[in-house]
């Protein structure tokens, strides 16, 4: 018997930007009398049916970009006799489906840190349930990965979690409601610890996966102390506290260590905070601008973002402190206009962004804009073949539509054409020659060039604003750029280094308090979460 960890994916390059946290974190919950589970990341290679045995355990984690080939993965486990179980989030959100269409005998909603080991338990019992409730579990027991399984040839990036869940309740993201809006984090000596680990092994660089490393503003502080709330204030100052040693201990490490996460926008105000992220090499951050006019930001909830003239100050004052930004933009919202997508990108080069994302507005399960358009759907329903268009993600890729909810003036087409200008545009030769200044050297702009190409070619070749003779020649075109970049990214394994003498003591749980309102950061491929 044999315990298998499947992400999947229609899309195998080969060589993987960032790990896949979840894989190597289930690995660790993974019952030792299981034995080491065979972990298939389907990003490198896709599985081979022939590995599975009758009696195995197979686990698939699926969100809603990959849920379709989990699907596929899961009904080939099941026909050759294996238990087959899924997690993640759109099984947390749509577990009937995958029961139904996946072959499941059991979903995983929720954390799976805890979880995981009893559904291993119980399979092995020949009693799985049908549910598991995983819950929201707190800070202190999040596991550390097991990195021993992982091949480290294969990744360029290494992740780490620190925190789960985001105050904030933005209209296209779904974070707020799967993983909470209170903010549940690690101790620093737990990450620390973790990272070290991966500098032992020759990882320099790692992606803080975080659903927002920003989890409390200044203006969180400053309501808190006019609302004289002194529990919720002393509860806020605790978790900035907390971020602020995780950030000195990170400046400890290795001076070649690069780190990278993902923030809101409102970060920006906060000059401490920005400087602790900068001392501590936290070099650059997915920020969620998402519009650039004020209509637009209205249109996602997201109106205390800066729009204008202003963004563009806000976006330069993340550089004037030494964190680069990836920004992330939005189109098809009502609000947008033809002339929309030549003003994003021409902010988002007068701004400097280091790099940037741009996707088209699609309205993810668990979301705000999800439940709006469903609503809307029940009362003339739209069908792809026998699919409803609502259940977008179960129509195959060659016949789904490149966007599911009609715009007031613009057809989708024009929406897909407008938006893969914008990526040719903001990712040509010389814009990225131009932006490769900030590297310190020749060496550092030739891995800043390659780094840029790699990205447009994996997330805008192959995405959705792409038609499918131009991904396929991405797709080709990603698997020789990621071959090139890989050996960019490696470093000297430092199996001397060691982690500090921590005092091991059990510390109190920080972050147990609800949040109340404030907006959200939709997670982006870059930083490998899924609903983006």
């Amino acid at each position: 018997m044999s315990v298998h960890l499947v992400n999947p994916s229609d899309n195998s390059f080969g060589t993987a930007v960032i790990t896949p946290r979840w894989l190597f974190v289930l690995a660790a919950a993974t019952p030792r009398d299981a034995g080491d589970p065979i972990l298939v990341d389907e990003s490198l290679e896709q599985i081979a049916p022939e590995t599975i045995q009758a009696g195995d355990i197979v686990g698939i984690s699926v969100h809603t970009g990959n849920a379709l080939r989990g699907y596929r993965v899961g009904r080939m486990a099941r026909s050759r006799g294996a238990w087959v179980v899924y997690g993640g989030i759109h099984a947390t959100l749509f577990p009937e489906e995958a029961l139904d269409r996946g072959g499941a005998h059991a979903v995983v909603k929720g954390d799976g840190d805890v979880a995981w080991g009893r559904v291993v338990a119980d399979c092995l019992a020949g009693k799985p349930e049908r549910i598991y409730e995983g819950g929201r579990i707190e800070g202190t027991e999040f596991l550390a990965a097991r990195w021993d399984l992982m091949q480290p040839e294969k990744y360029m990036w290494a992740s780490v979690q620190t925190i789960r869940g985001c105050p904030k309740h933005c209209s296209f993201c779904s974070v707020w409601r799967t993983d909470g809006q209170k903010p549940r984090q690690r101790s620093h000596q737990t990450v620390i610890d973790e990272i070290v680990n991966l500098r032992q092994i020759g990882f320099r660089f790692i992606a803080l996966a975080d659903d927002n490393f920003y989890p409390v503003t200044l203006t969180d502080l400053r309501l808190a102390k006019q609302q004289n709330n002194l529990a919720k204030l002393e509860e806020l100052t605790a978790i900035r506290k907390e971020r602020f040693e995780l950030m000195e201990e990170l400046a400890k490490l290795p001076k070649d260590m690069v780190f990278f996460t993902q923030i809101t926008m409102e970060a920006g105000e906060d000059g401490e905070y920005l400087d602790a992220m900068r001392k501590a090499n936290i070099k650059g951050a997915l920020v969620g601008v998402e519009a650039v006019t004020p209509e637009g930001l209205k249109a996602v909830y997201k109106d205390w973002n800066c729009s204008g003239e202003a963004l563009a100050t806000q976006l330069q004052t993340f550089r004037r402190h030494g964190v680069h930004v990836l920004g992330s933009f939005i189109f098809g919202l009502p609000t947008d206009k033809p002339e929309t997508f030549d003003a994003t990108v021409a902010m988002a080069l007068k701004a400097g962004v280091t790099f940037a994302q741009f996707v088209m507005m699609t309205p993810f399960p668990g979301t705000v804009d999800f439940g709006r358009w469903e609503k809307e759907q029940d009362k003339n329903p739209t069908r792809v073949g026998d699919v409803p268009i609502t259940r977008y993600w179960l129509i195959p890729s060659d016949i789904r539509p490149k966007m599911f909810t009609p715009h007031p003036s613009m057809s989708s087409d024009e929406i897909r054409i407008r938006t893969q200008k914008v990526w040719d545009r903001f990712y040509n030769w010389g814009a990225i020659w131009r932006r490769s200044a900030c590297c310190p050297n020749i060496t550092s702009r030739i891995a800043f060039i390659f780094l840029s190409k790699l990205y447009r070619q994996m997330y805008a070749g192959t995405g959705i604003s792409t038609d499918s003779a131009r991904r396929k020649k991405s797709k080709a075109m990603a698997r020789w750029t990621a071959r090139q970049c890989k050996s960019l990214f490696q470093a000297r394994p430092m199996p001397e280094l060691r982690s500090p003498e921590w005092d091991r003591r059990p510390a109190p749980a920080i972050g147990q308090a609800a949040f109340d309102g404030g907006g959200a950061e939709i997670p982006g491929p870059f930083v490998i979460f899924p609903e983006s």
